[in-house]
């Protein structure tokens, strides 16, 4: 079970890192603790499995990366790991997932692929397909308009 202090230490690293000299100070402040008691919760997260990373995300759009397609893969099941893990080495790729398929619906690898061209996006999804396989099917899904693009807050 989760303490308050901690709960607040999550919702607070959950957003935005406040660009200043000293973030980590600052968000302690912002939470009325030391800034040691802060960088040891965050480093207990990780240790004991909570969080995975602490990372910085860019703003992808702001610093020219002003395409992206969700790439939907038909892998066959034995090459699943295999391939979301030569995806996944992409720079370009910020995300890469499993899904389960669906009726009508044969596609259960997921990549999303970034670049500032749609052209330089094309080349690399058929840089990933040769890699793991030209005769595997996939599309490209270039998004059109974005609504609401938000990290998750706890």
């Amino acid at each position: 079970m989760l303490k308050k202090i901690d709960k607040d230490v999550i919702s607070r690293i959950s957003r935005d890192i406040p660009l200043t000299k000293e973030p980590f100070t600052d968000m302690a402040a912002s939470l009325g603790l030391e800034v040691g008691v802060l960088l040891e919760r965050i480093r207990s997260y990780k240790k004991d499995g909570l969080m995975r990373k602490f990372t910085a995300i860019l703003n992808h759009k702001k610093i020219g990366f002003e395409h992206n397609a969700m790439v939907v893969w038909n892998v066959p099941e034995q090459k699943i790991d295999k391939s979301g893990n030569i995806m996944a080495s992409f720079g370009q790729v910020s995300h890469c997932y499993q899904r389960v398929k669906r009726p009508g619906w044969d596609y259960n690898l997921y990549s999303m692929v970034h670049g500032r061209t749609k052209e330089e996006c094309l080349s690399v999804i058929k840089k990933i397909s040769s890699k793991i396989g030209p005769n595997i099917a996939h599309r490209a899904l270039f998004s059109s308009k974005e609504y609401k693009k938000a990290g998750a807050k706890y």
